[in-house]
């Protein structure tokens, strides 16, 4: 993961790099998962886990119900639309965006 002022880039599985802008950080049960903006605004955002300096994609359906909950629970996020990965048309960034694993699901 590269950080700047301009915005985080992540490399996916195929080593192509992806431009994206952080939302917001939000904490669940003890657990701090960063919501990214692709630089792509038509694209949805996607959740990843905080594990120290690592990103992690959220895979496990359940954990992402439980934080698309707690982001739908927050005044600042009054029109979230969950969106099923699988049921994207592009896949890139939604299969493939992450630093380790493969992607998350998407916001």
């Amino acid at each position: 993961m590269t950080e700047g002022s301009d915005g985080i880039t992540l490399l996916d599985e195929d080593g192509k790099t992806h431009e994206f802008s952080l939302v917001d950080v939000v904490e669940v049960d003890g657990t701090r998962y960063a919501i990214l903006q692709p630089s792509d605004q038509a694209d949805p955002a996607v959740v990843f886990r905080v594990d120290g300096e690592t990103l992690v994609a959220v895979e496990d359906e359940a954990e992402f119900r439980k934080v698309a909950a707690a982001i739908e629970e927050t005044a600042e996020y009054d029109d979230v639309e969950i969106v099923d990965d699988e049921a994207t048309d592009d896949g890139d960034l939604d299969d493939d965006a992450h630093q380790e694993g493969g992607g998350g699901p998407v916001m």
